[in-house]
């Protein structure tokens, strides 16, 4: 009975030993395979290449600066026709890099024709169209969307694609637009979408599109990009652009992106604005990486509006702040260039060679007839400047006196002059005391030499004569052609009359 038991317990044991290791060896199989299928997910789920960014827009727009800063690099070369660029973008989660390229197209429309180096009926399903728009200059906006609209929309019709593609194209475009939804509060997601959803096409019904939405489905997701929007305080300051000026700008540009289902955004490299979102949406449209930033329309410099978001209702908003503005108004009326201000650069002047100048010169006085060296000099209609003579008549005398303002004139008693001139000084004093009252006098002094000191002193003060002083030179005058008379040689002499009259 013992070794019964003894040979029933170790089988038992055996058995049990055999269990565990069946169970060791079903784990190591689970371990395996889950490796396996890791891998095999992660080698799926790599980032694609083959990604394009292909951009359009007018020169000086800001295009190869904005691609360069995507690109990390602060100063870049603007290049001519094609230029070609490359930012990388990087996966966290699988811990994958690719490279996503960028090409600019010149901004004339010369250059068109190179598209074809860059997009073909192969790589044309893996791009991403950018339309570039300056907002220094809002007055070119809605020209530069159309025109590059139009270039790139010609250039698809061109290429090879069978109709069953390019339907399949505008199919995934169409759902895309249809499927959008806000993203939610929660920040938490992860950065990349599952590939697996990606590629299955979901059979929810989805609302209709509204009035003039994707009315010109290229095929080709689009975003348009608004640069230089610090220019927005600059056109309000020179420009008188008030709110509802950028508001009408805003609403034009949101119904062209409805139209085409492209998506907005207002950037600006100078004060950084809206760079790190342009970025993200990029790679949420290209890669499928997740993207969790809503809609703006507050500020009017760094709106974004993704794909699908919009609609005729949502733009109506913006109507509601025209005041001198409506909604029918055309474009062009409102958005007008202003004049430009011509600066006159004054042309520098070259002189010629000295030897040269004076050849001319000479040759243009051989030509000219002979010319006397001066005009000869009429002494009769001279006007003499000389002092008066007793000689000359007393009308000639009468005619040439004006108005001399006392204080200015000295009065020389020793002036010998003749009873015409004597007389004629008479009658002009006697005229200035019957016309003006003068200020009376301090004192008279000697006649002879007191009429010399108070002329001097008249004319040094500015003061007018007194009448007591103007009196005595009157009697003086009177009393002087009989002195003169009875001694013609002798020098004339004070009389005691004068000394009483001073």
């Amino acid at each position: 009975m013992a070794a019964v038991d003894k040979t029933g317990s170790s089988s038992s044991i055996s058995n049990i030993n055999n269990n565990t290791q069946e169970i060791r060896n079903g784990e190591d199989d689970d371990l395996w395979s889950s490796i396996l299928s890791e891998v095999t997910t992660h080698s799926r789920s790599k980032l694609p290449s083959g990604k394009n960014v292909f951009v359009m827009g007018e020169d000086g727009a800001g295009k190869t600066t904005l691609l360069a800063r995507l690109q990390g690099i602060e100063e870049y070369m603007k290049g001519r026709g094609l230029e070609y660029l490359y930012f990388n973008v990087h996966d966290e989660d699988i811990d994958d890099h690719a490279r996503c390229n960028a090409w600019i197209l010149d901004g004339d429309l010369y250059h068109k024709g190179l598209q074809k180096f860059a997009l073909s009926a192969s790589n044309i399903r893996d791009t991403l169209a950018v339309l570039v728009v300056d907002m220094a200059r809002p007055w070119t906006v809605l020209d530069s969307l159309q025109k590059w609209s139009s270039v790139f929309r010609e250039y698809i019709d061109k290429l090879k694609i069978p109709p069953e593609e390019i339907k399949e194209m505008e199919h995934r475009l169409l759902r895309q637009f249809q499927e959008y939804t806000d993203p939610g509060e929660d920040l938490g997601t992860p950065q990349r979408r599952n590939t697996s959803l990606q590629e299955e096409e979901d059979e929810t019904v989805v609302l209709p599109l509204g009035e003039n939405t994707l009315t010109h489905n290229l095929g080709v997701p689009l975003l348009v990009i608004c640069t230089k929007c610090d220019a927005i305080s600059a056109l309000e300051k020179e420009h008188d652009y008030r709110d509802e000026h950028f508001d009408f700008i805003q609403s034009h540009i949101r119904r062209f992106c409805l139209q085409y289902g492209a998506a907005l955004v207002y950037t600006s490299i100078k004060e950084n604005k809206n760079i790190d979102l342009l970025y993200k949406y990029i790679v949420y449209r290209l890669y499928g990486f997740s993207f969790n930033f809503p809609a703006q329309v507050v500020e009017k410099d760094a709106v974004f509006i993704p794909s699908g978001w919009d609609n005729e209702k949502k733009i109506g908003i913006l109507h509601e702040n025209f005041q001198t503005l409506k909604a029918e108004d055309s474009f062009e009326d409102v958005i007008i260039k202003p004049p430009v201000r011509k600066f006159v650069h004054e042309k520098e002047i070259v002189a010629e060679d000295d030897q040269v100048f004076l050849i001319k010169l000479q040759s243009l006085l051989a030509k000219q007839p002979p010319v006397a060296a001066g005009r000869p000099v009429d002494a009769s209609n001279r006007v003499p400047g000389s002092p008066r003579t007793p000689n000359r008549s007393g009308t000639t005398n009468v005619a040439s006196v004006t108005p001399i303002p006392s204080g200015t004139k000295k009065i020389d008693p020793n002036m010998k002059a003749g009873t015409t001139s004597e007389g004629v000084l008479a009658n002009f004093f006697n005229s200035l005391l019957s016309k003006k009252t003068g200020s009376p006098g301090s004192g008279g002094s000697a006649p002879g030499g007191g009429g010399g000191n108070l002329s001097g002193s008249a004319k040094k003060s500015g003061q007018r004569l007194g009448l007591t002083d103007v009196q005595a030179e009157l009697d003086r005058i009177s009393s002087k052609p009989e002195i003169e008379a009875s001694s013609p040689t002798s020098p004339t002499s004070p009389t005691p009359a004068d000394g009483d009259a001073s």
